[in-house]
């Protein structure tokens, strides 16, 4: 087992090079053969997957909502460096008590069809939203969240609320749809939203949207008039369509191990921001060997994270102590942390019971399934845990599978360890999300995001608290509180936030990569 773990790091190393090797081969033979010139008044976005709907109501995937706030943005938005929520189809928000706010629309807001927005539009959005015969993804927390929301005149709208909510600049960046324009049946012909974004849909085909600039959008008006999305599954296929310039921006799509490569070879530029996104390990607690916390913080001792991330992210990710990144204003950092340590992992298995039955190299203590996605480098990544994880004593076997099956398990708790990633964490809120007991996944609600099946009566009360609170030092206090007990308790192993990485043509220019990693930095891109 040992001598596994020793060889890894070779073989691992070797695997690189060659694969960078084969990289600069094709990107030296694309460019040898010129780069395309592309009409300088479109800019082509290159994504890894599919759009399936950019109504902000049914938008599912992260490229849903990341494109669908181009399309229609929300009476706030977080799409700012600070993450701090701000105006945006909003004049103002305006606190009558602690369950009654008003939002009073702005008076230039038109949709791309020239009609005003109006309280109207935003009673539809989150009315159509909160019916369960619409089945929309967020229609279950803004129910949860809202008992009323209704228009007082035509650019008024009053939320009311359940609970006194400190989330609600947040829970405001919800895309705004056009309700005169919609079917009958609440829904928008051909998947056509009509928002009051920068840009308007112009076009839908397989694998691809066209974007068109909104003459009616009441900001500033993007410097490029249209933009042409295309979903591309495979990472060499992307990054050889940037070196060849059939794409001028992709943003996180590339691995990240090649990322340098790509750059040093081809002269296309790098563009990079932190990230609110964290990367971690889900251990299923209710599994017999990891409901044990001495179980939990000896994986995470064992794990390398510093080496997993200068050989695998190039230096591009910073070690997590917790959910939130140390960017963010709610961050605490004064808590239990796991650098990479396998002899005091070895001891905690011990503790625990679990010794090694003869010794390194041998039989294991006992054997978990490490779940991954198929995606090779993710897969990769997973491989190399598992091989730490071997060397201090625990079988591993690594099953792949595709993502959506993978997830699918992940939601039953049919897994022992999975490698996933969160959504962009705007809010401390999403505590509660991850971790509070409630929102452990049940055969009526699979979507529930404590995946890891983690209980304490102390963090469901600190995060109930928290999402009630509206002064911002007591908020702030409450969480450091959570942030603590989750370090010590280890219900998942926190590795690190990647960093947001674009990739972006020379002949492009004002791209600016979001914390969140939404794509509203094209709103602002210039093509020459």
């Amino acid at each position: 087992m040992m001598r596994n773990a020793r060889t890894y790091p070779l073989t691992r190393n070797v695997a690189r090079v060659l694969t960078n090797a084969v990289v600069g081969l094709l990107i030296l033979a694309t460019v040898g053969c010129g780069r395309r010139r592309t009409p300088s008044d479109t800019l082509y976005v290159v994504i890894e997957s599919a759009v399936r709907d950019l109504d902000p109501r049914f938008a599912v995937t992260n490229y849903d909502v990341k494109l669908s706030r181009l399309v229609a943005p929300g009476l706030t938005t977080t799409d700012d460096p600070s993450l701090e929520p701000r105006l945006a189809l909003a004049a103002r928000i305006e606190r009558v008590d602690d369950l009654v706010w008003d939002a009073v629309v702005r008076a230039d807001a038109r949709f791309s069809d020239g009609s005003p927005v109006t309280a109207r539009d935003v009673v539809f959005t989150y009315m159509s939203a909160m019916d369960p015969s619409l089945e929309s993804l967020y229609g279950r927390g803004f129910r949860e969240r809202f008992a009323a929301v209704r228009a007082v005149d035509d650019r008024r709208v009053r939320f009311v609320l359940n609970k006194p909510l400190a989330t609600l600049m947040l829970d405001l960046d919800f895309g705004i749809v056009s309700a005169g324009a919609a079917s009958s049946d609440r829904r928008f012909p051909e998947g056509r939203v009509i928002g009051a974004g920068p840009y308007a849909i112009s076009g839908t085909g397989l694998d691809r949207i066209d974007l068109t600039r909104n003459p009616y959008y009441y900001g500033t008006p993007p410097p490029t008039e249209h933009i042409v999305v295309r979903s591309v599954r495979d990472s060499g296929a992307r990054a050889l369509m940037m070196v060849g310039g059939s794409a001028d921006v992709v943003q996180n799509s590339i691995r990240v191990d090649l990322v340098d490569e790509v750059v040093k070879r081809s002269g296309i530029k790098l563009v990079r921001g932190p990230s609110t996104l964290l990367s971690y390990v889900a251990m299923n607690n209710e599994n017999r060997y990891l409901k044990d916390v001495r179980v939990r913080r000896a994986i995470a001792y064992a794990i390398d994270r510093d080496s997993i991330i200068a050989a695998k992210f190039n230096g591009y990710a910073v070690k997590a102590t917790g959910l939130i990144p140390p960017s963010h204003w709610a961050y605490y950092g004064e808590v239990a942390r796991y650098d990479y340590d396998p002899e005091r992992a070895q001891k905690l298995l011990d503790e625990a019971g679990y010794p090694d039955p003869d010794g390194p190299g041998g039989e294991p203590r006992f054997t978990l399934v490490f779940k991954s996605s198929a995606a090779q480098f993710r897969l990769a990544i997973t491989r190399i845990m598992a091989a730490q994880l071997r060397a201090v004593g625990i079988g591993v076997e690594v099953r792949s599978f595709e993502f959506g099956t993978f997830f699918s398990d992940l939601k039953k708790g049919n897994y022992d360890l999975g490698w996933m990633q969160t959504a962009d964490i705007t809010d401390p809120d999403h505590c509660y999300s991850y971790f509070h007991s409630s929102r452990i996944p049940t055969a009526k609600n699979k979507n529930f995001g404590n995946r890891w099946r983690y209980r304490s009566a102390d963090v469901d009360r600190w995060t109930e608290r928290g999402r009630r609170e509206l002064d911002p030092k007591r908020r702030y206090e409450l969480y450091a509180k959570v942030q603590k007990r989750l370090a010590r308790d280890v219900p998942i192993v926190f590795l690190f936030h990647e960093d947001n990485l674009a990739l972006v043509s020379s002949r492009v220019s004002g791209y600016r990569v979001m914390p969140n990693a939404r794509l509203f930095g094209l709103a602002t891109t210039r093509k020459q």
